[in-house]
């Protein structure tokens, strides 16, 4: 591979750095990845040092130049994509004052709720497009005023995960417009930081980087990280995205009105923008997108793939300790006895809600639990009806969207959840349009290998990189059972409103 011109792209993942080249024809030639840990000090706490992101990074740097015999004088720019929300505290030299709080992190639930109720929810939509939540950076720092004064006190600027490890790697400080929407003070519609969000929560605005369009040029590979992978100083580094807004890019729904279904852990429905709109309510993320003057709307669900991983674990662990034995997925053998059962679990329905909900409803104190059990259901119906109850919970978030006027005619399914036939299915026929899936399955390390690419030059823009380089690999069209999920859904979006008052009783 010497003299071949390629791209990196950097995914600062939870649990692992990801690294992929890209060459100039959008194939990939080699990934690579490194773990790193989250530490947990109290329940409903995650953590992480911010120089355990830029040792991984090294390190799986390091091994894809060796392993895959690709020659670093090749690379032309390095774009990063990230978690969000994540907080980066530095002090006046530019250290980290503390290990970083994560997108998952909990504890400033009731802060959210105090300040929601201070500021009003029409105040939070005005200035920043979205609600409050614990998730978001700005909450967080509150926090750290409230709770760790001193270490507060020390903070001179603040970085979101994957711009510390870009900082790291070059000199400045700086954001992209995607991640930057997260942080809850941001004014997405304007692509802006918001003045009246400082001043209302008192936070100092020079703490906060410049934020960049996510395909901008924003600094240089110092000597330092030169010398540690072998890769040429004064690379180019590009602004790069938030992981949902890469993701995106990674599987080509950059274009108005296009969708995008994330089958993970969680559960997202992402729809691309060319206009600024929220749905009025909060009721779905309202973001700025990695493509240049574009939006995106986005439906979370916390519980999608953790819920049928939590049911293969619990309830059906000799299957799955057998599949495993056998050499077979242990997920794939569960779902073919769920297969077995007719749509429609024979009246069972199950609730996804098992550690609360973000969309459709914002709710901590929402719970899962099946619905319609009788003595003729078995742990096939039950294996059934997880994957359709997530599943509704899918649909609910892209109602939703198309309440605010976008109108998808497919949706493009993506996440280890997509792999699975019978998910896939059940995709399609719930949300009654025709699932696509894409030719890369890289869709977020991918998608910062794009952005990085429109950065150096190899594509003019983003929906030029995607034309050129992501494409339909398999079409499923919806099937007779669409019509009998339309109603099944309508019975499950009752069960919600039924049970909201008992949940909060606890």
């Amino acid at each position: 591979m010497h003299g071949q011109e390629f791209v990196l792209g950097i995914d600062v993942g939870t649990s692992a750095i990801k690294v992929l080249a890209v060459d100039s024809d959008g194939s990939i030639m080699a990934t690579t990845s490194a773990s790193h840990p989250v530490e947990s000090p109290r329940t409903g706490w995650s953590e992480q040092s911010p120089d355990q992101w830029y040792d991984a990074t090294v390190e799986a740097i390091r091994r894809l130049l060796s392993q895959h015999e690709i020659d670093p004088g090749g690379v032309q720019a390095i774009g990063f994509a990230g978690q969000m929300h994540g907080l980066v505290t530095l002090d006046d030299t530019r250290q980290p004052i503390r290990p970083a709080i994560l997108w998952n992190d909990q504890r400033s639930a009731s802060i959210c709720l105090d300040e929601t109720e201070r500021l009003g929810l029409d105040f939070l939509l005005k200035h920043t497009g979205n609600r409050m939540l614990p998730g978001f950076t700005a909450p967080k720092l509150l926090w750290m005023r409230q709770h760790e004064p001193e270490a507060y006190a020390r903070i001179a600027h603040v970085l979101l995960p994957k711009d510390h490890l870009r900082f790291r790697m070059g000199a400045a400080l700086a954001t992209d417009m995607s991640d930057a929407s997260g942080t809850s003070v941001f004014d997405c519609g304007a692509r802006a930081w918001s003045q009246a969000m400082f001043d209302a929560l008192d936070l100092p605005a020079d703490w906060w980087p410049e934020a960049f369009e996510s395909t901008t040029v924003v600094d240089h590979l110092n000597a330092a990280t030169a010398e540690a992978t072998g890769l040429p100083a004064g690379t180019p580094l590009v602004a790069g995205a938030g992981d949902q807004a890469a993701s995106a890019v990674g599987t080509g729904a950059v274009e108005d009105g296009q969708v995008s279904t994330t089958i993970g852990t969680s559960g997202v429905v992402f729809a691309s923008s060319a206009a600024w709109r929220h749905p009025g309510d909060g009721s779905l993320h309202a973001f700025c997108h990695a493509v240049p003057e574009t939006w995106h709307l986005m439906g979370v669900m916390l519980n999608a793939a953790a819920c049928f991983e939590w049911f293969c674990r619990e309830l059906m662990p000799d299957v799955a300790a057998q599949a495993e034995a056998e050499g077979d997925s242990p997920h794939a053998r569960i779902a073919a006895t769920a297969e077995t059962v007719e749509a429609g679990s024979n009246g069972l329905f199950f609730l996804p809600y098992l550690t609360g909900e973000r969309t459709p409803h914002v709710d901590p104190h929402a719970r899962g639990g099946f619905v319609g059990l009788t003595p003729n259901h078995g742990r096939c119906h039950m294996a059934r009806a997880v994957l359709e109850g997530a599943t509704y919970g899918l649909m609910d978030c892209l109602e939703l969207i198309r309440k605010t006027g976008v109108h998808p005619r497919s949706i493009r399914l993506s996440g280890g959840g997509a792999g699975g036939t019978l998910w896939r299915r059940l995709c399609t026929d719930i949300f009654d349009l025709p699932t696509v899936t894409t030719t890369t399955t890289e869709g977020t390390g991918f998608g910062a290998a794009l952005l990085a690419g429109v950065g150096c030059g190899f594509w003019p823009t983003v929906q030029e990189a995607c034309a050129r380089t992501v494409h339909e690999r398999d079409r499923l069209e919806p099937g007779p059972d669409r019509m009998a999920y339309r109603a099944r859904h309508a019975r499950y979006q009752a069960l919600y409103p039924a049970l909201r008052d008992w949940w909060a009783q606890d």
